[in-house]
């Protein structure tokens, strides 16, 4: 055994583990989980553990149904919010064929490619993610349980101590938080995740997530990260910051001899082109649900054009500027991902597009220092409208089906076109109220 594996099984011991839960998600960034006898991890850590592939969504047929997963040490946590005797502990997931060679379909192998395919070229990818989502009395109806707003802490804001045994049981588990607070809408709230590699934050958003609905459940209320739950408050965005590190630990991002003054260096520039280039033919992933695109059409701060920005916060990328002349606080913002996406796919499409900016010199335009939000009027490039359009995008991009590779690409488009095909046969509500009357 290596080294971590080692301390798991002494852990494993020492603090009275009965159950030790495998984590993964199938390709639509769903969390998928069984669990193990302690005994069995040792043998788990050498030739992994049988499951049924055919059983999750977008991994395989009937017909090659058996797959193993392969535990990862170094993502060993115990669960804090189970009881500490008879204890719980997790770990990731790699997923591989029955001969070992790697699962074309497992996203966070896709994402540990490009996480490497940028070492490779002498970077280390690192990503903070802010992720908002809100509370509702059940999970029927988007009722909420307060009025409050944007930063309030009064009586107004009930969902306080939620916010603080959420970040609690995420710092016992490892997982630094730099801020909580209330957010724009009723019962809306956002918990802010500092920044890490990128692989460990995409674990580390998943967790995050189901810790928000753990501790909702206990105290009797329901987390939802639906992306637009309201037609006439904030949708949740989950807004990624993003650096890169070159092998002496150099922000790869920073340089004060900027001459537009934002203190970007010339990768960060090309980083950012990156982006902006291939954003529309990814957004069938940072925005996977016909009901993403309720949020891109209808929030003020959402993106609806291809844009950069120093300090406009309706812009596809902002460069945050809280404090300009610090190094390690040099980083972009990619502000169209949803919450309701799989963070694994996502990352991996951000750094692709990001490397191949900088690879190919792509030049930057002109920063868009105002609001651009009506896609018909303005000379800007928009972002895909709905899920239809994003489908077109994302089935013409010879980018995406490269990054994702042809299992998850060719899953994605069947599994997206069946979901638009389906939700344009439905007739909703507004559509009654507003036309059975008259017609």
């Amino acid at each position: 055994m290596t080294p971590q594996e080692d301390f798991v099984m002494k852990t494993i011991n020492s603090r009275d583990i009965h159950f030790v839960r495998f984590w993964f998600t199938d390709v639509l960034g769903n969390m998928k989980s069984f669990a193990v006898s302690p005994s069995e991890v040792q043998h788990a850590f050498a030739n992994g553990m049988g499951f049924d592939g055919s059983c999750i969504a977008g991994f395989a047929s009937s017909e090659e149904s058996d797959m193993l997963a392969f535990p990862d040490a170094s993502t060993f946590q115990v669960l804090p919010w189970r009881p500490m005797s008879n204890a719980v502990a997790r770990m990731f997931c790699s997923i591989r064929h029955p001969d070992g060679a790697a699962f074309e379909g497992d996203p966070r192998r896709i994402l540990e490619r490009m996480v490497n395919a940028a070492a490779e070229k002498g970077y280390v990818v690192n990503a903070g993610s802010e992720l908002e989502f809100y509370y509702f009395k059940n999970g029927q109806r988007p009722e909420v349980l307060d009025c409050g707003g944007y930063f309030d802490l009064t009586t107004l804001d009930s969902a306080t101590d939620l916010r603080r045994e959420t970040v609690l049981m995420l710092e016992n588990m490892g997982i630094p938080v730099e801020y909580s607070h209330h957010e724009r809408g009723p019962s809306q709230n956002e918990i802010d995740l500092r920044f890490t590699d990128a692989l460990s934050m995409a674990d580390a958003v998943m967790t995050y997530k189901l810790v928000v609905k753990e501790i909702a459940i206990e105290h009797g209320v329901h987390a939802s990260f639906m992306p637009m739950p309201f037609a006439h408050h904030p949708g949740n965005g989950m807004h990624v910051h993003q650096s890169l590190f070159d092998d002496e630990g150099n922000n790869a991002f920073y340089d004060p001899a900027d001459p537009l003054g934002y203190n970007l260096s010339d990768v960060a520039k090309h980083y950012i082109a990156g982006l902006l280039h291939y954003a529309p033919e990814f957004a069938l992933i940072t925005n996977q649900y016909v009901n993403s695109y309720k949020r891109l059409n209808s929030c003020d701060q959402a993106p609806k054009m291809v844009t950069w920005s120093y300090k406009n916060r309706a812009a596809l990328v902002r460069i945050p500027g809280y404090r300009p002349s610090s190094e390690e606080a040099c980083r972009i913002e990619f502000r169209n991902p949803d919450p309701a996406s799989n963070p694994y796919l996502v990352f991996a499409l951000m750094i692709a597009a990001g490397l191949e900016g900088i690879e190919k010199k792509l030049a930057l335009p002109p920063a868009t220092n105002f609001k651009s939000t009506d896609p018909k009027t303005s000379t800007l490039t928009p972002l895909p409208t709905n899920l239809g359009e994003a489908i077109t995008a994302f089935e013409h991009s010879e980018f995406a089906h490269k990054v994702l590779g042809d299992h998850v690409f060719s899953y994605l488009l069947r599994a997206k076109k069946e979901e638009w095909s389906e939700y344009q046969k439905m007739v909703s509500q507004w559509e009654i109220d507003r036309y059975l009357p008259t017609l």
